[in-house]
């Protein structure tokens, strides 16, 4: 089946097409290319990529630009399935061929862009279901003819049509039958040979007529004449391209449009002489043409007008030319004798054409003038006061003037010519030489519109005119604005060196702000709010620092949350710092809540970090931990200082420093005690009659070492507490309640434990007296060793009885001396 469309569709070539067609199915296994540069609005734009064929984008794709690419071909399911694509632009692929049923699912297309490819036969049936097509552009294909049946019968709601190029020489009556009206149509036939009167003249009504006749004016006057009598209207203007006019005899196709008397005739890239130009005006002479404009011109010739002079040119409102080039300038005249051109217009502009000067004579002919351009000129602050004629009372109508792109250097001159138009609105003196603004400056009170764009100027003066609504000093040097402009609307500031956004108490009536391009670094709500009345800000393309503050409110204003629009659109607000975030768009930054609420992640972290530590202070103290690490801390300060002292002494003056029998341990409280009982019975030498009747001894007394008498004054306690252990034999603990709860008995007992454990002591235990009766259950847990040795440690317990005391002094003495007995 396939094989059969092809030979109906394209006979010869029915063979390449079923290659083609097995090609295709031998390749359906392949990956095929895809493009997923589509915006939230679904234009996708997959141009410059390299595809080599159509990619595969979304189907609810509505514009498709595929321009600059390698596509060759598109195939029958190209574009399957895209029933919601309005735009489609193919231009600049080398496109050479395209399947008669490849568009038939583009119901909803109203824009299709084929210029610029290889189609060198164009198909109806391409176009056949393109029923909605309002566009299409066919230019500088290497097709020869339109083809038939009619390329373009099935395009009834067509209105904008461009065809032609350098092959097409031929246009046949019927080519463009199914087209009833068109807004713009554009033939380039620069190379045409061939053309059918009547072939254009059934389009109506017809909009902007542009025609590219370069070949048709050099070598075919009558098909160039009857292109043009076929697309003259009153109403409808007409471009005619690169067309060449030289003698009488090139002008002759304008007489047709004279007797159809148009209204709208522009020349572009127009190569004429002075005596074509005499020709023209003749033959247009008294037809009521309105608008006369002429651009990319070529004069040759020596400046001879006098013939023109008589033709009748009243009707012409407009008249503009730009960009002029004289051949041989050395040898023109001027064109002063053409000023007769200028005495009826109300628009003017001589754009790009080497003036000046404009002599004051023929300003006074410019009677009716109410817009005069002279941008791209050559202009000076004297040859500007003869233009103007100086205080004299000329151009009183005008309302628009343009001088920008001149060499102009005192605004103060310009001000002052100016000051006399009591009609003058607009006022355009940018890109010229300014660079100092004076304090004061005469204006007409009527000034609105000025822009100084494009100049030199570093600071601001009271010399611009309070009236003003529109203000233009982008690209100048400004760092600052603080001038009051009390009805100000717009104000562009692009392109200088702002820090800040000025202060909007200067501005209480503007809507719109421009301060792209500058070094703004940030702003936010708070720089927005002096702006009463701000609706449109174009802060974007500065070297922006994204805090936190700044790129929410960013965000904020581009999902119009705020009452502020940001019209330059995301791509213009890029991260510059800091270094992590630079190149990214400031729409899609994510800051992290430790950087963005820092003050409140400290407050949050400190207060539950303080809370941690209370509650984990409160848990140390009911376990009684901050004791414990006191104590460790101590004995392992005071174990340092022991281990130096032991490394300075071998272990035979480690006996020769103990000096004591038993170093006692007791609370303050029970000193009593020590010193009426213990001391006395240990220390002192107790006396006994032998039968013979001498006395005698019955032991011999004990050394103890107590901390009232023994400490060294001036050394810490705790030194003093860990060297009379060492000094001591053994370690006696006088147990009873106030020993539980004094600290430095806790100290002794454990220092005496650890001094044990460490093996440096004789490995003799400590032994313990209870003064009071006192169980290992009544010990606090928390006195964890004083339980453990009450409980594996044999301790004498003071009797209240005397008579027990004897047996229990016999026995203290008996442990004191190591006798087991």
């Amino acid at each position: 089946m396939n094989e059969f469309y092809f030979y109906i569709c394209l006979g010869p070539i029915t063979i390449i097409f079923q290659f083609r067609s097995t090609s295709q199915r031998l390749n359906t296994d392949n990956k095929k290319p895809s493009c997923d540069h589509c915006n939230q609005q679904l234009f996708c734009n997959c141009s410059h990529n390299g595809f080599t064929s159509v990619p595969s984008v979304t189907g609810s794709a509505l514009s498709l630009d595929l321009s600059f690419n390698k596509i060759t071909a598109v195939t029958n399911d190209d574009l399957t399935g895209h029933t919601q694509l309005k735009v489609l632009d193919l231009h600049g692929n080398g496109l050479a061929e395209i399947h008669p049923s490849a568009f038939d699912s583009l119901w909803s297309l109203e824009q299709l862009d084929l210029s610029y490819n290889q189609l060198t036969m164009l198909n109806y049936k391409c176009f056949s279901k393109l029923e909605a097509l309002q566009q299409l552009n066919l230019l500088n294909n290497p097709y020869s003819y339109l083809g038939s049946p009619p390329v373009f019968g099935a395009l009834v709601r067509l209105r904008k049509l461009a065809l032609g190029g350098p092959s097409l020489n031929e246009l046949r009556r019927g080519d463009l039958s199914g087209i009833t009206q068109l807004e713009e149509l554009t033939v380039h036939a620069n190379y045409l040979t061939s053309y059918d009167a009547g072939t254009l003249a059934h389009i109506w009504p017809l909009g902007h007529v542009t025609l590219s006749l370069h070949g048709p004016f050099l070598t075919n006057v009558t098909l160039a004449g009857a292109m043009i009598d076929d697309v003259s209207y009153p109403e409808t203007p007409i471009i005619l391209k690169d067309i060449h006019l030289i003698g009488v005899q090139s002008v002759q196709p304008f007489s047709k449009a004279a007797k159809r008397r148009i209204r709208y005739l522009t020349l572009h890239n127009v190569s004429v002489s002075d005596e074509a130009i005499v020709d023209l005006l003749v033959v247009l002479d008294g037809v009521p043409l309105t608008k006369l404009t002429i651009e990319d011109v070529t004069l040759t010739g020596e400046g001879w007008w006098e013939k023109a002079s008589f033709t009748d040119h009243k009707s012409i409102d407009e008249f503009h030319i730009r960009n002029v080039v004289i051949l041989d300038v050395y040898k023109f005249t001027s064109l002063l004798q053409l000023g007769f051109l200028l005495e009826y217009p109300r628009r003017v502009s001589v754009i790009n054409a080497k003036v000046f000067v404009m002599p004051c004579l023929t300003s006074h002919l410019l009677k009716n003038l109410q817009y005069l351009d002279l941008s791209d000129n050559l202009l000076t602050d004297l040859t500007l006061v003869e233009t103007l004629c100086g205080t004299t009372q000329t151009l009183m109508d005008i309302r628009v003037l343009n001088f920008s792109g001149n060499a102009l250097k005192s605004l103060s001159t310009v001000s002052r010519l100016v000051a006399k138009f009591s009609k003058l609105t607009h006022l355009d003196i940018s890109r010229t030489g300014y660079s100092f603004m004076p304090s004061s400056c005469p204006w007409p009170s009527t000034l609105r519109f000025l822009n100084i764009s494009g100049a030199k100027f570093t600071a601001i003066t009271p010399c611009l005119p309070k009236t003003l609504e529109v203000l233009d000093l982008s690209n100048n040097n400004l760092k600052d604005f603080t001038l009051l402009l009390p009805v100000l609307r717009e104000l562009y500031l692009s392109g200088n060196k702002f820090l800040r956004l000025p202060s909007g108490l200067s501005f209480p009536n503007l809507q719109t702000l421009t301060i792209q391009s500058n070094t703004l670094n940030m702003f936010g709500k708070t720089d927005l709010q002096s702006y009463q009345r701000l609706e449109n800000l174009q802060a974007g393309q500065n070297k922006f620092v994204c805090s936190c503050d700044f790129v929410s409110f960013v965000q904020l204003e581009l999902r119009g949350g705020g009452g502020i629009e940001l019209t330059d659109g995301v791509d213009s607000y890029i991260c510059d710092s800091p270094f992590y975030l630079q190149g990214q768009p400031v729409d899609q930054v994510r800051l992290s809540v430790v950087m963005c609420h820092q003050v409140l992640f400290v407050s949050v972290s400190c207060g539950l970090a303080l809370f941690v530590a209370i509650l984990l202070s409160v848990v140390l103290w009911r376990i009684h931990a901050f004791w414990y690490l006191k104590m460790i801390w101590a004995w392992l300060k005071t174990k340092r200082n022991s281990r130096q002292r032991q490394q300075r002494t071998d272990k035979a003056d480690t006996e020769a420093l103990i000096s004591f029998d038993a170093f006692v341990s007791y609370s303050e409280r029970d000193a009593g005690w020590v010193e009426n009982f213990l001391v006395p019975e240990l220390e002192e030498p107790r006396l006994s009659e032998s039968s013979s009747g001498t006395r005698s001894a019955s032991h011999q007394p004990l050394t103890l070492c107590l901390h009232k008498r023994d400490f060294l004054p001036g050394q810490w306690i705790v030194d003093n507490i860990m060297n009379a252990i060492e000094r001591s034999r053994r370690t006696v603990f006088i147990l009873s309640e106030n020993f539980v709860q004094s600290d430095w008995c806790r100290y002794e007992l454990d220092f005496s434990h650890f001094w044990l454990f460490e093996g440096h002591a004789t490995g003799e235990p400590a032994i313990m007296i209870l003064l009071e009766p006192l169980s290992k259950d009544d010990v606090p847990k928390r006195f964890y060793k004083l339980r453990k040795l009450m409980s594996s440690v044999t301790y004498l317990e003071w009797p209240q009885e005397d008579e027990k005391r004897e047996e229990f002094w016999r026995s203290l003495r008996n442990a004191l001396r190591g006798n087991d007995n």
